[in-house]
């Protein structure tokens, strides 16, 4: 297939029987592969309060995740806004590019926290989420000077760190207003991304930090000899969303085998089959293809890649064989 920009977002999940420092040192390790194998970018995430999860501070984890790799992009997918003040966001990202200029994205999202517990302890709740279009400008405003406190973001102003949309809900349109790049997904509910990447389109202003519409599609995807080796990289992923759909919480990433020897009530097995399907997941060929098809779709110029798996040398072939496939 003709050469694509990829990327990956690593959310530093934990697993059965490892601990969170190692979910941690995983993305560290990854970013290197990554580096190696010629990805765009890498990006880690922000969660709060959940088992399955170990990245909790994404602006740190970027920190170290440049400090390990020398060209690829760094950045987060993304700093949730609502849950910061927009100056200390500024100053974060102000203090990652001047360690490592030209290489940090700032992706952001308008997610708070998951349960009435987390938002609590964050001192928030679901209704700052309903202001993120003017978080954003502030957090803008402070890389460009213009904020009317008279205060200065230092080091952030007068540097550029690209900024991203995560468009969820609502984001499609404010980052078009803002003229952002947007990233967007999932791959499983094609149609519905589709009508937020034309929304997007018909309605972006050129800004300063993009002249013209910038769309990743993010998603699942998973490479192996078989097609049955590639449904299996998907199996404790949609296991642990199978779980927390009928418990309430998010765990570990569990073996393959062992989800495969499990009893499951009813709605488990629903949740569960529902978490396999929709996913670009097969052999290279099967891969290209369906990838072929995806671009040809969305006219995205990028890929970001969103795949957790309990087997990180298995996660690791896959991204082995995808980067051969898409590097024309």
């Amino acid at each position: 297939m003709d050469p694509v920009r990829l990327s990956v977002l690593d959310r530093s999940r934990t697993r059965e029987g490892h601990t969170h420092p190692e979910a941690l040192r995983d993305t560290v390790r990854l970013a290197r592969e990554l580096e190696r194998l010629g990805y765009h970018r890498v990006w880690v995430s922000e969660h709060h309060g959940v088992p399955g999860v170990a990245g909790s501070a994404p602006t740190v984890l970027a920190a170290a995740v440049a400090g390990a790799t020398r060209t690829i992009r760094v950045g987060t997918g993304g700093v949730m806004l609502p849950n910061h003040r927009p100056l200390v966001v500024a100053e974060q990202f102000g203090v990652l590019e001047s360690l490592f200029p030209g290489r940090i994205d700032m992706g952001l999202g308008r997610s708070v926290g998951f349960t009435d517990g987390v938002r609590r302890a964050l001192g928030r709740d679901k209704g700052d989420a309903e202001d993120f279009e003017g978080q954003l400008d502030e957090l803008l405003g402070w890389f460009r000077g213009t904020s009317p406190t008279g205060v200065h973001a230092r080091p952030a102003e007068g540097l550029t760190v690209p900024p991203f949309v995560l468009a969820m809900g609502e984001g499609a349109g404010v980052a078009a207003r803002a003229g952002l790049p947007m990233v967007i997904g999932d791959l499983r509910n094609r149609e519905k991304m589709r009508r937020g990447i034309d929304h997007y389109r018909d309605r972006f202003r050129p800004s300063l930090w993009a002249p013209e519409p910038y769309v990743v599609v993010s998603g699942t995807i998973a490479v192996a000899g078989t097609p049955e080796e590639a449904r299996r990289l998907l199996i404790p992923e949609a296991w642990s969303m199978a779980h927390s759909r009928t418990r309430g919480t998010f765990p570990p990433l569990p073996p393959a085998e062992r989800v495969e020897a499990l009893t499951m009530t009813g709605k488990e097995r629903d949740f569960y089959e529902s978490g396999l399907t929709g996913h670009i997941a097969g052999t290279e060929e099967q891969v290209a293809h369906e990838l072929e098809t995806l671009l040809k779709e969305t006219g995205a110029q990028e890929v970001l890649v969103t795949t957790s798996t309990y087997d990180r040398e298995a996660l690791l072939d896959s991204y082995r064989r995808l980067a051969a496939i898409t590097s024309g």
